[in-house]
């Protein structure tokens, strides 16, 4: 998996091998216990060169949205760096993994690697969380992947969706496939697969969602997945006829006649930017040309693992929204209930 640095990011230190960070934030939060979505970070950093950032923002109707080419790569190490907020152990296309070693030498870390334990996938905001510490990384490596067999949820995203799921909770099981068509790679469900189709790749994938605000034809909805697929959560949205705002991959998928959706034949529709109506755009206070530019809507808001001894109580943490997701709920009337 490949996550694409578009955002701004800020973290935070939270066992002696472990950071954890979130991209398109602008603050820091950890907490044992954490309920709702709009908790207010408990730490602030202040990257180096923040002014140059923040004027590349201008007066684009996404705040916190930063473009990929208007950082460097120094820049980007210097973002990384301040996003570690408490440091009690030892001091091409820009992408997360291309700058591990210098992010590595930056901390002070010598020869020890930093490894991803946990990211969000590559258009999606929120948590990241990367270790020093092969141990630790595989120690919680493990422990996701023990809690997805159990079923027990570990990851909880919030997204925004055009449209409102039937029904206000319930599951999305769907087989999916990876194809590459057109030099695109595109996640394609099956209805009915068989063992061979299993072997060849097709992974049986299953999400939980909670629909907690409603408003103006959209959904602020809670999503928890129980595998890992690339672009399951979006897939599994389209699969419900509410796309995610801002997927201009998948959203095509879903047809409207006579304001009735339904689902068109994914294997022969391709990518498009998404379109919403007339009343949506006025409530999002966007233009048809910039709906292009709409950033998906999908952010990692929570994790939680186990502390770093065993009768430590479990760890969780909280992403907060990026700007531009806050404003976008705020623009649709979408609060927690």
């Amino acid at each position: 998996m490949r996550t694409n640095l578009t955002r701004e990011m800020c973290g935070c230190r939270i066992l002696d091998p472990l950071w954890a960070g979130w991209w398109r934030g602008s603050g820091a939060c950890a907490a044992r216990r954490v309920g709702g979505f709009g908790a207010e970070a408990r730490h602030q950093s202040h990257p180096r060169d923040s002014s140059k950032r923040s004027r590349s923002l201008g007066n684009q109707p996404f705040p916190g949205l930063l473009q990929p080419e208007n950082l460097s790569r120094e820049e980007l190490i210097d973002v990384l760096r301040a996003s570690v907020l408490d440091q009690k152990g030892k001091p091409g296309e820009l992408t997360l993994f291309s700058v591990l070693p210098e992010l590595s030498q930056s901390l002070g870390l010598g020869e020890q690697e930093l490894q991803v334990v946990q990211a969000c996938g590559k258009e999606t905001s929120g948590l990241v969380l990367l270790s020093s510490c092969p141990q630790t990384a595989s120690r919680l490596q493990k422990f996701f992947a023990h809690s997805r067999r159990a079923q027990r949820p570990t990851a909880t995203y919030w997204a925004v969706t055009d449209g409102v799921p039937a029904t206000s909770e319930g599951k999305v099981q769907a087989a999916l496939k990876l194809d590459h068509v057109d030099g695109i790679d595109l996640v394609v469900p099956l209805k009915s697969p068989s063992r061979k189709h299993i072997l060849e790749g097709v992974k049986r994938t299953l999400s939980y969602f909670r629909v907690v605000a409603t408003g103006s034809g959209c959904a602020l909805v809670q999503l928890q997945p129980l595998t890992v697929f690339p672009s399951q959560l979006q897939v599994h949205m389209v699969l419900q006829l509410c796309p995610v705002l801002g997927d201009h991959r998948y959203s095509a998928r879903v047809g409207t006649v006579l304001g009735q959706r339904f689902l068109l034949p994914a294997e022969s529709t391709k990518p498009q930017r998404q379109v919403l109506d007339e009343a949506l755009l006025r409530r999002l206070c966007l233009t048809p040309s910039q709906v292009a530019q709409l950033p998906l809507h999908l952010h990692l808001h929570r994790l939680h693992f186990p502390g770093p001894r065993p009768r430590d109580a479990p760890i969780e943490l909280l992403a907060p929204l990026p700007s531009y997701f806050s404003r976008t709920l705020q623009c649709l009337g979408l609060h927690q209930r």
